[in-house]
């Protein structure tokens, strides 16, 4: 909502918050370079589908204690259920499958990567 004379609202109650676009400074909604960072950008979060999977250590949101991600196997519920179910009685832990991504209680890195390389999958250890 740049005016003419070049000032902008920083905000307003009438119409919420404003994000600009880091390129280009203009609301997000004026963007002109939306569409060519969509096409380039790979959101945070989500699985990469390069054919690695990745495993990681996590401790985010679980009240310190330790879990191990693995991220990027193809999507299909089928398979990681069934992936998940043998490596949660390999391991003798609990765990889930949630969005693409196979949650185990525990510290488990060197077990899984040895299985999964096992299974065929190329594997990377993600994070320290």
């Amino acid at each position: 909502m740049a005016s003419r004379d070049g000032s902008r609202v920083v905000w307003s109650s009438g119409i919420g918050r404003i994000r600009y676009c880091p390129t280009c400074h203009q609301p997000e909604d004026e963007c002109r370079c939306a569409a060519q960072r969509a096409t380039t950008e790979v959101r945070p979060g989500l699985p990469r589908n390069d054919g690695t999977v990745r495993i990681a250590r996590d401790r985010k949101h679980r009240n310190g204690k330790v879990a191990t991600l693995i991220v990027g196997l193809p999507n299909d519920t089928a398979l990681l259920t069934d992936l998940a179910k043998t490596l949660k009685r390999l391991c003798g832990v609990g765990g889930t499958v949630k969005d693409g991504v196979i949650e185990l209680q525990g510290d488990h890195v060197p077990v899984i990567q040895k299985k999964l390389t096992e299974l065929g999958y190329r594997v990377k250890v993600a994070g320290g």
